[in-house]
């Protein structure tokens, strides 16, 4: 990643103790690590883990020069006083941010947030707590007689973090491990499993990725544990869902994947209340892959959704999670699950089949569709999930292209930009014209969960007329007749 040790840091804060110690981690990197915990003003513990020679935070400059002849570094708990008496800015000293000019100073303030503090030529910075060098420490996961066992199958996200303080980025870090303690007393109630699978955004997985989580759940369910929950980015989180559903037709336990919309280093982080009620759900009696994120606004009340209804309907809210054309079907609730809709028990046995083919993809229709996308996809796709608009229509001067996309043995399937809904390419001129190039019609199903229907079924068959008929069976709760009254909205 060409960084340099001496200017360039990396960090991520997670709870590690029940104690309430708060640290910072820096994953592997050249002459690393070392531990440099401060006393902050709450009483915990700040530990921040740099390379050698790395005390200078990149400040140049008077700035830098007024750092030095205080004998300030980063870790070091320092107080900004002004030259006209006036009350001055107090934090723990970051790295210098690469967007900041060189008279700001970045401290970390005790409620966690960053702050930059402009420092001017009759200013002074006086050291109020030094940090001094640490091993880290050392945790195990415990084993304890009695408890339900829970598989925690890492594979990044926000939900396990660090920030980048040169550019104030999230990227992916804790180890399953650190996860397991991420929740304060989370090891006191259940033996935890952890695997760290994966560390990447959800944006750039890949269908090859949720085979090896397939897998992976597969293999933790039939060694014992009870269930297993997937920590995972949020972005694609629904796309994996639904793929796990898929590919994993029967379960011996909940399989509950979950996120988070904030970082740990933020206070109105929803990660450690979805990960503990995410546990809840994963000892429950269900034999489901499904999606456990924050019902509402405010803390108290997590959602279960299925993993073939549900979606990302907001940016960075953190109820962004909806089920859509569904309503949830549980809630937790200070660790206890009440189910509101039906939902299948544990099975007897996990059942596998990771066969996919990946040469599938989505088509967005807009005003002036270009008909050569659909040319274009059917040379490389196999199938092809048009994203239609209202009730499942395209423009008329694609059906060409579409029908010769059908003739050649592409798979095509129509969905609807509206998510609320069902497709009905019955009602107007379009739709029955669409019907009879060889295009099959979604229902209510999401674009997303046809996407990963669609490419598991197609490594399980080559006939495409097997296929579109499967493409039409409910397989997963993916596709139903019934619908919330308005439409699903929240």
């Amino acid at each position: 990643m060409g960084l340099d040790c001496d200017r360039q840091f990396h960090f991520v804060k997670a709870d590690l103790q029940r104690e309430g110690i708060t640290a910072l981690f820096l994953p592997q990197m050249p002459n690393a690590p070392q531990a440099l915990p401060g006393t902050i003003g709450s009483g915990r513990l700040l530990e921040l883990h740099h390379g050698e020679g790395a005390q200078d935070g990149g400040y140049v400059g008077a700035t830098g020069a007024l750092l030095r002849a205080a004998g300030a570094r980063v870790g070091d708990r320092v107080e900004v006083r002004r030259a006209d008496g006036s009350a001055g800015d107090a934090g723990v000293l970051m790295p210098h941010h690469e967007f900041s000019g060189e008279d700001i100073v970045v401290l970390k303030l005790e409620n966690g947030y960053n702050i930059g503090v402009a420092i001017g030529p009759s200013d002074s910075v006086a050291v109020l707590a030094r940090a001094v060098p640490r091993a880290p420490p050392v945790r195990e996961v415990p084993h304890r007689k009695g408890l339900p066992d829970i598989a925690i199958v890492g594979t990044g996200g926000t939900i396990a973090s660090y920030v980048d303080y040169r550019t104030g980025a999230v990227h992916p870090a804790l180890t399953a491990e650190e996860l397991a303690f991420s929740v304060p007393g989370l090891a006191d109630r259940y033996n935890l499993r952890a695997e760290a699978l994966l560390s990447v955004h959800s944006e750039d997985l890949w269908p090859h990725h949720w085979a090896q989580i397939a897998r992976a759940v597969a293999a933790h369910l039939g060694g014992g544990a009870s269930g297993v929950v997937v920590p995972h980015g949020t972005d694609t989180l629904g796309y994996t869902a639904a793929a796990l559903a898929f590919m994993l037709p029967e379960l011996s336990g909940p399989v509950v994947l979950v996120g988070s919309q904030r970082s740990s280093d933020r206070p109105s982080s929803d990660a450690v209340e979805n990960l503990e009620e995410a546990c809840a759900v994963a000892t429950s009696d269900l034999g489901e892959v499904v999606v456990a994120m924050h019902a509402g606004t405010s803390d108290g009340a997590v959602a279960v959704h299925r993993g073939t209804r549900v979606r990302k309907m907001h940016t960075s809210a953190r109820y962004a999670f909806q089920s859509v054309n569904a309503e949830p079907i549980g809630r937790v609730t200070a660790g206890t699950v009440s189910w509101q809709g039906a939902h299948r028990p544990r099975a007897s046995r996990t059942t596998l089949d990771d066969r996919f083919d990946d040469r599938v993809g989505v088509l967005y229709v807009y005003p002036g569709f270009d008909p050569e996308l659909v040319h274009l996809a059917a040379r490389r796709w196999r199938g092809i999930v048009v994203a239609g608009t209202g009730l499942g229509h395209m423009a008329s001067h694609a059906f060409v292209a579409v029908k010769e996309a059908v003739k050649a043995g592409v798979v095509v399937v129509m969905t609807s930009q509206c998510l609320n809904g069902s497709t009905n390419m019955n009602v107007y001129t379009n739709g029955r014209d669409l019907l009879r190039t060889g295009v099959v019609p979604m229902g209510d199903m999401l674009p997303e969960t046809a996407l990963a229907k669609l490419a598991c079924l197609l490594g399980r068959t080559e006939d495409p007329e097997e296929a579109r008929r499967m493409m039409l069976e409910d397989l997963a709760g993916e596709v139903g007749p019934r619908r919330p009254l308005g439409g699903g909205f929240p």
